[in-house]
């Protein structure tokens, strides 16, 4: 036997979203403030934020910020170590590999063995550089904005500050 669908009515409906926008008991306010506080919530939520406006400057490149950022640092670092690469940029090697692949599928880095067949090195290809040079001035733009949005002091200062962010976190491990 089929059971009937249940329907709602206005007033049910209306009822839901009421008592969802209704205001959190005290202890429910204690969290919320909590969290609003929490150093990890708002450095994740202001990465994605920038993150975004980053990838939107990029999109006529055809690469995302974080693509962006891992290529410059394999052309800063030269042919690099996957595992050097990894520490540089403060991921975890299996993350760092998944993305360096997807790089590699795209044409943009060889992985290829080092002097020791044990370890694997990331190079970039001409096809990175190419795609580099076309990323780098909207990169210098989105860069622009930030800055001239925030102040030379602000944005010197923001960087010692995720800076020592990355040291305090690195040095509780």
């Amino acid at each position: 036997m089929r059971r009937p669908v249940p329907v709602l009515t206005t007033v049910s409906y209306v009822y839901i979203l009421l008592s969802m926008s209704a205001s959190p008991t005290p202890k429910g306010q204690a969290v919320q403030a909590a969290v609003l506080r929490c150093t990890c919530f708002n450095l994740r939520k202001a990465a994605r934020a920038v993150t975004q406006m980053y990838d939107e400057s990029l999109r006529p490149s055809g690469l995302r910020a974080t693509q962006f950022s891992l290529l410059m640092l394999i052309r800063g670092m030269g042919p690099v170590r996957i595992t050097d690469l990894a520490e540089e940029a403060v991921m975890d090697r299996t993350t760092l590999k998944r993305n360096v692949e997807l790089l590699e599928r795209e044409g943009l880095v060889r992985i290829e063995p080092g002097e020791d067949a044990r370890v694997r090195e990331v190079r970039l290809t001409p096809a990175a550089e190419e795609r580099l040079a076309e990323a780098l001035p909207l990169w210098r733009r989105a860069q622009a904005r930030v800055t001239s949005e925030l102040g030379q002091g602000r944005t010197d200062r923001l960087l010692a500050d995720l800076s020592a962010a990355v040291a305090t976190a690195e040095g509780s491990q």
